[in-house]
Parts: C-alpha cells; structure tokens; sequence
C-alpha cells in the first residue's frame, strides 16, 4: 500500500510540473509585446542588494523589535527538574 501512494505522489507531481512548465512558456518568450517598454537592467550590486541584503535586514530589524519589546518574563525552568520529589523510594534492580 506505501508503494501505491508513492507512486501516486509521484505522477501528481510530475503532471503538476507539467502543466506549469507548459503554462509558462510565455514567459520564456523572446520578442517583446506591443507598448513592452523595459527600463534598464540592475548591475550585480543592485541585483544582491535588493535581493539579499534587504530582506536579512528587514528580517533583522523585525526580530530585534520583537526581541527588545518582549514584555514576557523570564519563565522559570519548566521540566521536570523543578519538581519537588517527596518520600524515599529506592529504585530497585530488575
């Protein structure tokens, strides 16, 4: 039964490739549309610096907000650790 599902998932997604590849070959296309009017291209350091550099840092500057208006205390140590065991039960060897 795992095998069948397997191959399930797999001609799903092989069809769903398919079809975006087939949907998308406009994009692909060479000659430009009427009133297409491309402005200039990004050099690599526009290209990097939009891409890369402004997302990690607006990624930083949300979790430092987060981190520095964090109005939770600190919460104690929640495991069994801070369990107070009363009574003397010894364990005994199996």
């Amino acid at each position: 039964m795992d095998k069948k599902n397997a191959l399930r998932a797999g001609a799903l997604a092989a069809g769903t490739t398919l079809m975006m590849l087939l949907m998308s070959s406009p994009a692909l296309a060479l000659t430009r549309d009427d009133g297409d009017d491309p402005g200039p291209g990004l050099s690599v350091g526009e290209t990097l610096g939009l891409y890369v550099v402004a997302p990690l840092a607006l990624f930083a500057l949300i979790a430092g907000l987060v981190w520095v208006l964090d109005k939770s205390k600190d919460r104690g140590d929640t495991t069994s650790s801070n369990i107070a065991v009363r009574g003397g039960a010894k364990a005994t060897k199996a």
